[in-house]
C-alpha cells in the first residue's frame, strides 16, 4: 500500500523552504507586488509541470543513460542562481517609473525550465517516492496537479512576504539588510546545489 504521508512531506518541504524560486518571488514581491508579479508566478507553476511531466517519463533512465548530466545541471543552474544573487544584490527598488516591467509568463516557464533544484527534487520524487506510477499516464498526469498547486502555494507565500515588506525597503540600512539576506540565500542554494554545504 502507498504511503502518502512520505511523499507529502518531502514535496512541502521541497517547496517551501528557501531556493531559487522562493527568493525570486520573494524579489518580485517586493519589486512590483503580487498582482504584477502574477504572470511570472503562474510561468513558474507552468515549467513547473512541465518538468515534473519530463522528469516522471525519463526518471526511471536518464540517470542511467547519461549519468554526467546531473552534475552539469547542477553547475550550469548554480551559476545563473548566482547571476541572480548578484542582481538582487544591487537592487535599489525605486520604481516610480510605472515603465519598469516585471518579469512575465515566458521568463517564470523558462526560469523553471533551467533550474536544476525543480529538476532534483523531480527526479527524486519520481525514482522515489512515485517510482511505482510513472507509468501509469492517467494517474501521472492528476498526482502533477497538486503537486504544482503546491509549488504555486509556495512562491505566491514568498511573494505575498515580499509585497509585505516593500514600505519598510526606504530605509537604506532595511533595504541593504533584505537586498544581502536574499543574495545569501540564493548563494546559499547554489552551494548547496554543487554540493558545498
Amino acid at each position: 500500500m502507498f504511503n502518502w504521508l512520505p511523499t507529502i512531506t518531502y514535496a512541502l518541504v521541497a517547496n517551501f523552504t528557501p531556493g531559487p524560486n522562493n527568493i525570486t518571488s520573494a524579489a518580485m514581491g517586493v519589486l512590483y507586488g503580487y498582482r504584477r508579479s502574477l504572470p511570472f508566478l503562474l510561468g513558474c507553476a507552468a515549467g513547473f509541470y512541465l518538468v515534473l511531466l519530463v522528469a516522471a517519463l525519463v526518471s526511471a533512465t536518464l540517470l542511467s543513460a547519461v549519468p554526467g548530466i546531473e552534475p552539469v545541471l547542477r553547475y550550469v543552474g548554480a551559476l545563473y542562481i548566482l547571476y541572480l544573487a548578484y542582481s538582487i544584490l544591487k537592487t535599489t527598488y525605486k520604481f516610480e517609473d510605472d515603465q519598469a516591467q516585471p518579469m512575465g509568463f515566458v521568463q517564470g516557464f523558462l526560469f523553471q525550465i533551467v533550474n536544476p533544484k525543480v529538476l532534483i527534487y523531480a527526479l527524486t520524487l519520481f525514482s522515489t517516492f512515485l517510482a511505482g506510477f510513472t507509468k501509469d499516464i492517467p494517474f501521472l498526469l492528476l498526482i502533477l496537479i497538486p503537486l504544482t498547486f503546491s509549488c504555486f502555494a509556495a512562491i505566491s507565500t514568498w511573494t505575498l512576504f515580499g509585497t509585505l515588506i516593500k514600505k519598510y525597503l526606504a530605509f537604506p540600512r532595511i533595504r541593504l539588510g533584505v537586498n544581502v539576506v536574499l543574495a545569501l540565500m540564493l548563494v546559499y542554494s547554489a552551494a548547496d546545489m554543487v554540493g558545498l554545504v
